[in-house]
């Protein structure tokens, strides 16, 4: 179907930033089709509300959210005299309000359950691309920016960087929902001291302890939250409860799912598959229809499945009562998981195949500040660049340093006897 303008303008109510004007038509026409939509059946931060109650936000808040930031940080750098043509704002404003929109149920968590090798970014860039033929190539200079490709470089880094809009707004609001202050940073204040030198996106000086905030919150975000071990134990017990769903349909085992989840259960999608048109189109079609309640009322059936794997874990995901997971510095021994192993297996009459569902053990990282990739530039009064861990009075060498952890999860039950 061609595309046709059919909206007014409109001024939406956000609990983070209060009232967010809608200032494109074809800005609003995208929010309004039903792949944009569907955002708001997709949960921020995946099963974190199993920690944090209030922590049941959508991306398709954060979408408008950080849609806000980027208006606000192209009025900023225009006023600064940086040149953006409005074709180009209302173009960056398309790709940081389409740039999750590949993102599937419980965002994060199910990011490699459903599909193998492709992720969300890929997924947004086929939505996109599919978007851009129903709008008849109104979005061609929106995806040139997503995908870096656009010839002024800082319009892809306001997208896509360690200072991009996505970041400024996820931890005000995943700070604001969750209740964890340590995540509240001053988006304005950075917003304001954003600037553009040679292409490329800038700090001015006086906005070094902003951004340093900005850092620190990041990191303590992701230890109190994002990387929550109870958050973990959870997601994975999901992943597996899907994985296993996916062997029980397979051997014929009578599943309930809704039709599109049913799908996903069925075929096998790889990256692969994105080169040949009829499975891209395919999985296009299914995937626009999935989001959390799909997942979700699948998982509450199946707490009354007769396979005792998918039941157990399906009802430790509804019920809350989920595996026990121990985070330690040092990796877990083979001998004790293996210990463990047979003593849940003796516990729980598993067979050996099934083992595995109940004992694992895993990696987490958190980096607030990835010094390999495009770091984040100040400048300084003279006009020259510094990279922020030089021109900062304090050692940002341990927010840079890549912390990884190891966990093992295993049931509850184990403990009691």
């Amino acid at each position: 179907m061609a595309y046709e303008p059919v909206n007014k303008r409109k001024i939406i109510n956000d609990p983070v930033f209060g009232f967010i004007s809608i200032k494109s038509d074809l800005v609003f026409d995208l929010i309004e089709h039903k792949y944009f939509q569907r955002l708001r059946r997709i949960k921020q931060l995946g099963l974190s509300c199993l920690v944090y109650p209030g922590a049941n936000h959508t991306r398709f808040e954060h979408t408008l959210g950080a849609l806000h930031l980027m208006r606000s940080t192209l009025d900023v750098l225009m006023m600064k005299g940086v040149e953006i043509t409005n074709a180009e704002a209302e173009a960056t404003a398309i790709a940081i309000l389409l740039h999750d929109i590949g993102h599937g149920p419980f965002s994060h968590a199910l990011e490699c359950a459903l599909v193998t090798g492709i992720s969300h970014e890929q997924l947004s860039l086929l939505l996109m691309e599919d978007l851009n033929r129903e709008f008849n190539g109104k979005l061609d200079m929106g995806i040139a920016i997503f995908k870096n490709e656009y010839p002024k470089k800082f319009l892809h880094q306001l997208v896509s960087s360690q200072l991009d809009m996505d970041r400024l707004d996820y931890l005000r609001r995943d700070s604001f929902y969750s209740g964890v202050v340590e995540g509240a940073i001053g988006s304005d204040r950075i917003i304001n001291m954003l600037n553009v030198s040679n292409d490329q996106l800038v700090i001015d000086k006086k906005g070094i302890y902003s951004v340093e905030k900005f850092l620190i919150a990041r990191r303590l975000m992701y230890w109190q939250v994002y990387l929550h071990k109870t958050v973990i134990a959870a997601e994975f017990m999901l992943i597996n409860a899907l994985k296993r769903a996916k062997e029980v349909e397979r051997n014929g085992g009578n599943l309930f799912a809704p039709p599109q989840l049913m799908w996903f259960l069925r075929n096998d999608v790889h990256d692969e598959d994105l080169k040949k048109e009829d499975k891209k189109s395919s999985l296009i079609e299914k995937f626009v229809q999935l989001d959390d309640s799909d997942i979700l009322s699948s998982v509450k059936v199946w707490c009354n499945h007769p396979d005792k794997v998918l039941s157990y874990l399906s009802n430790a995901i509804i019920d809350r009562k989920l595996l026990k997971i121990k985070i330690s510095e040092l990796p877990v021994s083979e001998k004790k998981v293996d210990k463990i192993k047979k003593a849940v297996q003796a516990q729980f009459s598993l067979d050996q195949s099934e083992i595995d569902y109940f004992v694992f053990t895993g990696i987490i990282s958190n980096n607030a500040y990835e010094s390999e990739s495009e770091n984040i530039h100040v400048l300084l009064k003279n006009n020259k660049t510094v990279d922020l861990r030089k021109a900062s009075d304090i050692d940002l060498n341990a927010i840079s340093k890549t912390v990884r952890k190891h966990f093992l999860c295993f049931p509850k039950e184990l403990e009691k006897n």
